[in-house]
């Protein structure tokens, strides 16, 4: 039987095109391969003697916005409706974190500080040198952590629905007030009541699919289980040794104002915490999918954001 997710994969790559990005693949370092979405200009047609594709201008000409996804989809899944409004004005980079998307690695580590910093190898390999990062839940983990290892590259943070580290009390708190036992229960589901679950806290308004299309989507958005629930068990770190950083970038704190997994109590305290770097803005009717279920007022608000950043150097 056809799978429904996977026969849209041809049409999305198409309208992806459209929008101005396409996919290429990025060796990281033997046996660490990532993929990204790059802009349409940095990649060159494939001569008639390779079938490989290759950056031709690998140095962007555009501010550069990079769109880190969350846990339960890849990239373009994540930020589809947010890629074609940003490409006239800004180089747009939409990475796959390792096993998602057909990233992939090796290497052991699960911690989300190996996967900022084959992101942050990934985009030097592509001639990034400078970027705002825009991270959505477990990618807001991995952007916070690109810019406390990388100030120079991370000129500004845009985050939503995420915190600064998954500490075992914030964990055992979140998810013993959704009702699950564990994060992998939540965020790994593997059956289609699970899945609902799922979809029923991350979104303000409860969206109807029917069972065929759930389980499409558990088949083709949920593979690589066992490394996943790796990097889920990577998350988690000790009360005692959290450190908040102090960032030099202005971060913008974008969230869902009915976010039931990170509620914008959190988004405020947070807020605090960071200090006068940092602002926060509601999102009325939406839940942790705010991008998703808002598209429109969320697109608007990053874009404010980022027009109002001061204008950059060329890449170098």
């Amino acid at each position: 039987m056809v799978n429904l997710v996977a026969i849209q994969q041809p049409l999305i790559i198409r309208l992806m095109k459209m929008a101005g990005v396409q996919t290429h693949t990025v060796e990281i370092e033997p046996g660490t391969l990532m993929n990204f979405w790059l802009p349409n200009e940095t990649i060159q047609k494939p001569n008639k003697k390779s079938k490989t594709t290759t950056t031709t201008s690998p140095k962007p000409d555009k501010p550069v916005v990079v769109l880190i996804h969350g846990f339960a989809a890849e990239g373009i899944a994540t930020w589809q409706f947010q890629i074609g409004a940003l490409t006239k004005k800004y180089s747009v980079y939409v990475p796959d974190l390792l096993f998602f998307g057909g990233s992939i690695s090796d290497n052991p580590d699960r911690s989300p500080r190996f996967q900022a910093e084959c992101l942050v190898k990934g985009l030097r390999k592509l001639g990034v040198n400078r970027c705002v990062v825009v991270g959505f839940s477990y990618g807001g983990m991995v952007a916070f952590k690109m810019a406390e290892l990388y100030p120079d590259m991370v000129r500004a943070m845009v985050i939503s629905g995420s915190i600064l580290a998954m500490t075992d009390s914030i964990s055992e708190h979140t998810l013993k007030g959704l009702g699950f036992s564990s994060s992998s229960e939540l965020l790994l589901p593997d059956s289609v009541k699970g899945l609902k679950a799922l979809l029923s806290v991350a979104t303000h308004k409860k969206l109807w699919f029917p069972d065929r299309l759930h389980k499409d989507y558990l088949e083709v958005m949920f593979n690589n289980r066992k490394e996943r629930g790796e990097l889920l068990e990577g998350l988690i770190v000790s009360n005692k040794d959290t450190i908040i950083p102090d960032f030099p970038q202005r971060i913008h704190l974008l969230w869902g104002e009915n976010d039931q997994i990170f509620k914008m109590e959190l988004a405020q305290n947070m807020k605090w915490q960071l200090g006068e770097n940092t602002s926060v803005e509601g999102i009325s009717k939406a839940g942790h999918l705010v991008h998703i279920e808002r598209p429109c007022v969320y697109t608007r608000c990053l874009k404010k954001f980022l027009a109002s950043l001061p204008a950059d150097e060329p890449q170098k």
